[in-house]
């Protein structure tokens, strides 16, 4: 059966819109094409701009999922697409600026968008520092207790972080940057912040690569700050039982919040009560340059210490 949605400038045909995509609570697919077209004024500002990547699930989730990042030549012209350089080559990304292509998305099966940490127009200098918290095994308090050492090291950096759930197991802080640096400065920055964190509080917390030297402790993760390199975007669904979504929220709620605290089925009562908690990110946007340097002499003490 074939249906189409009228979103913006463009009617989006859906097929096959009652298949299951989760199966432990009957979502279809249809019902993922109604959540985007009905969250797409909150998301798109986290959207626009920055080229993505696709997590697709054509069975639902408990088929096969995978990641696609070139645009497929059948892709309809009206969606946009950035040139982006490869070790190989170029890839055609999508970008995904207006709720049509959002939804165009949804029909293809893109259960989580996946956005870059730039934008098209600067692909190598990003506006977005990302930290991964993701527990070992499960103990979400200790991912609290990391999130809040990481905000007050980077508040005293003179920068302002914020934080979402991820709808899987962990948070992922986010701090915005004017676009003054290039990956490889802000990886290094991000790396330098890990450590100070978790050399301060080295019983719980790590930046140990290998798994097996990490004892448990909660791992920062640095890594997603790099040339495309991407995190699920705020409200993205995530392709796990109950349909979680990421979910930006306050910092005085983090101890109150898991990961998948929200959900396809009630984030929009959240949203009915709540001013996205996000909405002042681009307005806080600092340059690296002078937090750079108060984090080169914290290092510098440290050392003499």
């Amino acid at each position: 059966m074939r249906e189409g949605v009228r979103v913006g400038d463009q009617t989006v045909e859906i097929t096959r819109g009652d298949k299951v995509f989760f199966p432990d609570s009957g979502i279809t697919k249809r019902d993922l094409v109604e959540y985007y077209q009905k969250i797409a004024d909150r998301m798109l500002p986290y959207l626009e701009g920055r080229p993505i990547t696709m997590v697709r699930f054509p069975d639902g989730i408990k088929g096969e999922g995978f990641f696609h990042k070139d645009t497929p030549r059948y892709y309809p012209k009206w969606i946009k697409r950035v040139r982006v350089k490869k070790e190989d080559g170029f890839l055609n990304q999508i970008v995904c600026d207006d709720a049509d292509t959002l939804i165009y998305l949804a029909n293809q099966a893109c259960i989580a968008p996946h956005i870059w940490l730039s934008r098209a127009d600067h692909l190598n200098k990003p506006d977005l520092m990302v930290f991964d918290l993701d527990p070992p095994d499960g103990r979400f308090p200790d991912v609290r207790f990391a999130a809040k050492a990481l905000r007050q090291q980077l508040t005293d950096l003179d920068l302002v972080p914020f934080v979402q759930t991820t709808g899987s197991r962990g948070l992922h802080i986010v701090v915005p940057l004017t676009s003054d640096a290039e990956f490889d400065e802000v990886r290094e920055f991000a790396r330098a912040v890990a450590d100070s964190v978790a050399q301060g509080q080295a019983d719980r917390l790590t930046t140990e690569q290998y798994k097996k030297k990490r004892r448990n402790r909660i791992f920062i993760d640095t890594a997603r700050n790099s040339y495309a390199q991407t995190f699920v975007c705020p409200y993205g669904v995530r392709p796990l039982p109950g349909a979680p979504v990421a979910t930006p929220i306050d910092w005085e709620e983090v101890d109150r919040t898991e990961p998948k605290t929200y959900s396809i089925g009630n984030i929009f009562k959240r949203l009915r009560r709540k001013k996205d908690p996000w909405a002042e990110i681009w307005n806080k946007a600092r340059p690296l340059d002078v937090s750079g340097r108060k984090m080169g002499a914290k290092q510098k003490q440290l050392s003499a210490n």
